[in-house]
């Protein structure tokens, strides 16, 4: 008897499942959504993935793909390239050299090598940018501010000025490669590179102007302890404006910007400082 039961309800259990395969097993809406959500889930993953691939190698294009030819070299801080289609004048960030194309002063001591050393790494050749938000995309002359980089991977700012081609230059606020441009002017002044060799830039122009009247400092701020003799300090050097252009004008203002803290050659140091 014991046995007669176990078998009824072994039988009765294989009758249920029939019957619940017979009922839903093929029900073709279960089916359906089985296989709906084991192919929306590979979809999905596919198109998040994809989409991330796309922006990745948006960034990497623009960064590292894309280069431009090089259609004139302006002087040793500034060139043009053909970007798109459209002649733009990129002015590099982080360094200034000596001037060869201002019409208000005379062409300053090594402008011209710098100039010349600057057309000879550019001139015919292709090279890419790199922004830097902290700098701001244009100059106040419209120029494109950026990092240029050659197609071998060389960074065109910090080679002229290791080089000892022109001065680490900081307007207003520090940039992304501040610290490095500093250390390749320190190895150019170390290695008496360029304009750093001896006695290269020792004669400087007087005008008539400054024989009959040195340019005064501000008699409120003491100027003890800074130094003329070389590209030192930086705008974020000083806490005033004031500060600042007792120093720019202690050193001889716009005839000997050693420092570089009059970019635009106004006679005013530092504007941007309170």
């Amino acid at each position: 008897m014991k046995y007669a039961k176990k078998l009824e309800l072994a039988i009765g259990v294989v009758i249920l499942l029939i019957i619940i395969t017979r009922f839903f097993g093929d029900d073709p809406q279960i089916d359906n959504l089985s296989n709906s959500q084991e192919v929306a889930a590979p979809i999905l993953a596919d198109s998040v993935s994809n989409d991330a691939v796309l922006e990745v190698e948006a960034v990497s294009s623009d960064q590292q793909n894309i280069f431009y030819p090089v259609t004139k070299v302006v002087d040793g801080d500034t060139l043009s390239i053909n970007l798109d289609g459209t002649n733009t004048t990129i002015r590099l960030i982080g360094i200034d050299t000596p001037e060869t194309v201002d019409p208000r002063k005379p062409v300053q001591c090594f402008g011209v090598e710098a100039s010349n050393k600057a057309k000879e790494l550019l001139v015919g050749k292709k090279v890419r940018l790199e922004m830097d938000s902290s700098q701001g995309n244009y100059d106040k002359y419209n120029r494109l501010l950026a990092y240029v980089y050659l197609e071998d991977g060389t960074l065109i700012n910090k080679k002229l000025i290791q080089d000892g081609y022109g001065h680490e230059y900081t307007y207003n606020t520090p940039y992304k490669y501040q610290a490095e441009f500093k250390k390749a002017e320190q190895y150019a002044q170390s290695n008496k590179l360029g304009l750093w060799a001896p006695g290269v830039c020792e004669e400087k122009e007087v005008t008539p102007a400054q024989q009959l009247a040195p340019y005064p400092t501000l008699p409120t701020q003491s100027t003890s302890g800074y130094s003329c003799s070389a590209n030192t300090y930086n705008c974020t050097d000083f806490s005033t404006h004031a500060e600042a252009q007792s120093v720019y004008e202690m050193c001889g203002g716009v005839n000997n910007d050693i420092h570089g803290l009059d970019q635009d050659k106004d006679g005013e140091a530092c504007e941007s400082l309170p």
